[in-house]
């Protein structure tokens, strides 16, 4: 069974965010029961306290409510509750004109003074710090805490209120409601930031993905219209000729079978160039993304020269995918890639916490959500075309959650330790070649992955 703790944790970043904000505002609505509810255990009449404790535990569910849907209303998920904002108004200055009305003409006593302006004040409070929830223009925001406030002074008088009494409950009423209105227009905006912060997250991770795309294209279109345009020339030209019956046609046609024998191989290079990765740059690369999504990355990638070509190139594909999905799932705040060469094996770890638990027991969503962070069999594709790669090296990989809500991916590939590797390669994992993969190659870090 699934607990609180698991609850919490399969939730994103703005729905934990949101689901905080909902429940500090009905926690106003307790606070705002507890308050009467401790000044209502003195030694007064058992009518009084009764009606109090009614009149706030009925505003207690009006501002739960009323919170609820206009939280709803802030994130677009239904139109604004205007009724249910003058419903808590009207409830509101209601409650507060009886509460002060005990206060001056009920039965006599400091106990009962005491709980009726408790019950005035803590209404008003906690009404206006709601009703701010609905209201988007700072002007009206600042509008509503003024005539809330003004009234509690001037309600007082046709009841009889002493004058130095009002005042001092007109400024009680202005400076708590002046705070509540405050904490709901910053909540609503915090709330905001987040959700418009996660949407341009994953509009980055689209558009990098886009941008490699359409260099890929771009690539294609260099390779291929200049010899196309040529072919087509040259075939047209052999078709004049051959039809004149001149022996030239033949040298043309042997011409577009070369001109299309290169393109082939031009194909072929940019194919290669697409689908092959460098471990140096894709790791200087993952640093460089992740840390501009915010997400504290650490590398240790030194073991990685002398490394043989295509056991490298497979073990980039291993952090190109893992480093992709780890900015597009979960809610990571931490990342770490350690490569290591001991005992005739390399082992290539990507770690992160952050996992979302997507279902019941088992079923996890991590980092690697769309292949990397899925059980075997469970559908993916980018864990099955990991071990496809790497077992062309004899190599293994396993995915799956560890202790805590980390999630961690190792790759191991048997491996002889070779020679110091060419000046090229090994400079990759140092910081020579880490600008250029932080930059010119960080798309293709979450492109190819994403893709």
């Amino acid at each position: 069974m699934r607990g609180p703790g698991a609850w919490w944790r399969g939730k994103t970043t703005p729905a934990k965010v949101e689901t905080y904000t909902r429940w500090s505002f009905h926690f106003f609505a307790v606070a705002e029961v507890a308050a009467v509810g401790l000044q209502a255990a003195s030694q007064v009449g058992p009518w009084v306290r009764i009606w109090l404790l009614l009149m706030v535990c009925a505003h207690a569910v009006v501002l739960a409510v009323t919170s609820s849907r206009a939280l709803d209303w802030t994130r677009g998920r239904r139109e604004k509750p205007v009724r249910q904002l003058w419903t808590l108004a009207v409830v509101t200055v209601l409650i507060a004109v009886i509460a002060i009305g005990i206060a001056e003409h009920g039965p006599a006593g400091d106990d009962v003074d005491t709980i009726a302006g408790a019950t005035f004040g803590t209404v008003l409070v906690f009404g206006v710090g709601t009703l701010a929830l609905g209201v988007r223009d700072r002007r009206r925001v600042y509008a509503l805490v003024a005539g809330f406030t003004a009234g509690a002074g001037l309600v007082g008088f046709p009841l009889g209120v002493p004058g130095p009494e009002a005042l001092a409950t007109s400024v009680f009423v202005g400076i708590g409601a002046s705070i509540l209105a405050w904490t709901a227009a910053f909540s609503v905006w915090l709330l905001n930031a987040v959700y418009e912060l996660d949407e341009a997250r994953e509009t980055r991770a689209r558009l990098a993905v886009a941008e490699e795309r359409l260099r890929f294209g771009r690539d294609l279109h260099d390779v291929m219209g200049r010899n196309l345009a040529v072919i087509a020339l040259k075939s047209e030209l052999a078709i004049q000729l051959a039809r004149r019956e001149r022996p030239e046609a033949v040298d043309q046609m042997i011409e577009v079978q070369r001109i299309a024998q290169e393109s082939q191989r031009e194909v072929r290079d940019v194919v290669r160039g697409y689908r092959e990765a460098d471990l140096g740059v894709e790791l200087a690369g993952a640093q460089g993304v992740l840390a501009a999504a915010g997400i504290d990355c650490s590398v240790d990638g030194a073991d990685a020269a002398g490394l043989p070509s295509e056991v490298q190139s497979a073990l980039a594909w291993v952090v190109r995918e893992g480093t992709t999905n780890v900015l597009r799932h979960g809610n990571a705040g931490q990342c770490s890639v350690v490569l290591k060469v001991s005992e005739g094996q390399v082992v290539l770890t990507v770690e992160n916490d952050g996992i979302r638990v997507a279902g019941g027991a088992g079923a996890v969503d991590s980092a690697g959500g769309d292949g990397v962070g899925q059980e075997p069999g469970g559908g993916g594709s980018g864990l099955a075309g990991l071990r496809e790669r790497l077992a062309a090296v004899d190599g293994t990989l396993e995915a799956g959650p560890v202790a805590g809500d980390a999630f961690r991916v190792t790759a191991r590939v048997p491996v002889a330790r070779t020679g110091a590797m060419s000046g090229g390669r090994a400079a990759g994992v140092s910081g020579g070649r880490a600008g250029g993969a932080s930059g010119g190659r960080a798309g293709s870090v979450v492109g190819e992955g994403a893709s």
